[in-house]
């Protein structure tokens, strides 16, 4: 059974997961939230100045008062680089699927793998979810490696399931993994 327990502070060995503030709203649009490369394949625009950046952020503090909202600031060498939440979540079904995104200068070094397996461990060990998706456009692979990486495994793709900010049909392919897959991984580990 589901017991939301909100968006907690998670550390790893690089990263630390946090709440964002307002005061993130500079970084935020010059890391990532400014950027055509980052926004590509997502539903929104990149953010046309610091303000636009500034008034998001203040729409999701206020949501972090609800105890089932989960988005974290991934924070590497004490600034904020990207982004990682629950995009979806089904309390019926006990199932999470996972969004993120990050400044193209922090790419290619691991952390998105190490965040989204920090977030991963947290709902299954605190939030009690039963399954954990993440899907991605075909276009971006590297988004299916953070999956992979996780142990999360390929179910499928839809065909032009998603339309991207720019108005291209997208390719989605679908990762899950299940809590008996995650606490098998977990004793394998030991």
């Amino acid at each position: 059974m589901i017991t939301h327990k909100g968006t907690k502070t998670l550390y790893t060995k690089r990263l630390i997961l946090r709440h964002f503030t307002v005061e993130d709203a500079a970084d935020m649009y010059k890391n990532w939230a400014s950027s055509e490369e980052v926004t590509r394949f997502l539903t929104w625009q990149p953010h046309s100045s610091p303000e636009a950046t500034k008034y998001v952020l203040g729409l999701w503090c206020s949501d972090y008062e609800k105890p089932d909202t989960y988005n974290w600031a991934i924070e590497y060498e004490e600034r904020p680089i990207g982004s990682i939440g629950v995009v979806r979540f089904d309390t019926q079904s006990e199932h999470a699927e996972l969004g993120y995104c990050m400044g193209t200068a922090f790419w290619n070094r691991g952390l998105m793998s190490e965040a989204a397996q920090a977030v991963i461990d947290y709902l299954f060990a605190e939030v009690s979810v039963n399954r954990i998706g993440i899907s991605h456009a075909v276009k971006n692979p590297a988004s299916g490696r953070v999956a992979q990486k996780c142990g999360l495994t390929y179910e499928g793709t839809k065909r032009a399931y998603f339309k991207s900010n720019a108005g291209e049909f997208l390719d989605i392919s679908d990762y899950g993994i299940l809590r008996s897959d995650w606490e098998l991984a977990r004793r394998n580990a030991l």
